[in-house]
């Protein structure tokens, strides 16, 4: 089981705040660190000192960590144009030395693109399959060759599909909730399929729907990687899991049955009811970045148990 570290900085956090939790996350022995993509907190707090863009933030930490996988829950289509995506991802790729991995969702968050003047088209499904087409087609094209496409939304004419990914094809991740054209997007384009914060019934039921998908695809429903992200909620004891709770405004009951919260073994145990339907990666959601000895504690009495 693969812990992995998913930040979410649009409630507030500076670049070296970001780079502070990356190194604990590579120090510390997790296998990524990831960040969500939006330019507008949400819910309670200030979101002091504003957003980060999250690509230039994850090209920062390419240069700045060694081994950690990077990537992004999930980058939303609406803010990037799909040729420009696929350079952009590519260089960062370069930057890291082959360790980027592009999470890519049809975006949803309808008030920060008031915010930012970013238009927030009816159709981001359909465009979001034509994004994943290009983007993929781009970094498939042999050197030397040339991509075009004639889509509904996007028109590329004899693009020479440059920069390369260091890594030849970049992971795609491809998530959510939704019953019927996510699995089959999944199966086209995925790498791996994610679902956040579900149960482990509703979970396995979508993880049984992409294998299903998978197998009309032509593909082994074990080609790709599941994986669930979850708030991380953990506690040596009592008082400190209602103190981190606090911290994020949030109740120990409610973490505890629709997160992962509670001491390190009711922890452990509940990582191993997502093991048993599939996932072999958990995206722990830390919300109060400042607060690395809780990352300590996730790695010493949690990911030692599970490795």
């Amino acid at each position: 089981m693969d812990l992995r570290i998913f930040t979410e900085p649009q409630q507030g956090a500076t670049y070296d705040t970001l780079l502070t939790v990356a190194k604990a996350t590579e120090d510390l022995g997790f296998d990524a660190f990831f960040r969500s993509d939006h330019y507008l907190k949400m819910g309670s707090g200030d979101g002091l000192p504003g957003p980060t863009d999250a690509w230039i933030t994850l090209a920062g930490l390419a240069r700045e960590t060694k081994r950690i996988r990077l990537g992004t829950l999930m980058t939303a289509g609406t803010f990037r144009l799909p040729g420009v995506l696929a350079v952009q991802v590519a260089q960062v790729d370069q930057m890291s030395g082959g360790r980027i991995e592009l999470g890519l969702g049809a975006g949803w968050f309808e008030e920060e693109h008031k915010a930012y003047g970013i238009p927030f088209p009816k159709e981001r499904f359909a465009r979001l399959e034509e994004q994943l087409a290009i983007v993929t087609g781009l970094w498939d094209t042999p050197v030397g060759r040339t991509f075009s496409y004639d889509g509904s939304y996007y028109q590329l004419t004899d693009s020479p599909a440059l920069p390369k990914p260091a890594q030849g094809r970049v992971p795609v991740l491809i998530g959510g909730h939704g019953a019927v054209r996510t699995p089959r997007l999944a199966a086209r384009h995925a790498d791996e399929f994610n679902i956040p914060f579900a149960s482990v019934q509703d979970s396995e039921r979508q993880f049984t729907r992409v294998r299903e998908a998978a197998e009309q695809a032509g593909r082994k429903g074990g080609d790709l990687v599941y994986s669930s992200a979850l708030v991380a909620c953990v506690g040596k004891d009592d008082a400190e899991v209602a103190r981190r709770a606090a911290v994020i405004g949030r109740e120990v009951e409610e973490l505890k049955a629709n997160g992962l919260a509670g001491s390190p073994a009711e922890v452990v145990d509940k990582i191993g009811r997502y093991a048993e339907i599939g996932a072999s990666r958990i995206y722990l959601q830390c919300l109060d970045l400042s607060d690395l000895d809780h990352l300590e504690l996730i790695s010493s009495q949690v990911q030692s148990q599970l490795s």
